[in-house]
């Protein structure tokens, strides 16, 4: 393994995200929640979201576990508030095509502000799971969204 290459993976933004996540506060009766695990390596992600009309006001984000992880769960947090469930499903969609060796030029990209940096997860298949755990948490709690 190329050690300039793993330190390229670790962008400004990436360590910005781990060492101060956003939306770390829990939200107390959320209108949804949700929990995922990777039984692999231990990471985990809670999310609880609150809608206003039909759009998402609120989000509490906390991961425990690899740097990706964390900083993956707190670039999503800031990325969907706001946001209709129709255009956080687009959005989620479109960062999984990423991961999955898309280029990110789609317009929901565009709108994710950090999140294209994590691009280069790419080149470590192991490490891909740990960048899409918080929107597999994601997608189990949006079905169960009080709107």
């Amino acid at each position: 393994m190329d050690l300039n290459s793993l330190d390229d993976l670790y962008r400004d933004a990436i360590l910005d995200h781990r060492r101060t996540p956003r939306n770390r506060e829990v939200i107390d009766n959320p209108g949804s929640a949700a929990h995922a695990i990777n039984p692999f390596c231990g990471d985990e992600v809670n999310l609880q979201l609150i809608f206003t009309k039909d759009r998402l006001d609120q989000v509490g984000a906390q991961a425990i576990g690899c740097s990706i992880n964390q900083a993956t769960t707190s670039m999503l947090s800031e990325a969907i508030v706001g946001k209709s469930t129709l255009e956080i499903r687009r959005l989620a969609k479109s960062f999984e095509s990423m991961m999955r060796g898309a280029d990110p030029d789609d317009e929901a990209l565009k709108t994710m502000e950090d999140l294209p940096q994590l691009k280069g997860v790419r080149e470590y298949p192991v490490r891909i799971k740990c960048a899409l755990l918080s929107w597999s948490a994601l997608e189990d709690a949006l079905p169960n969204a009080v709107i």
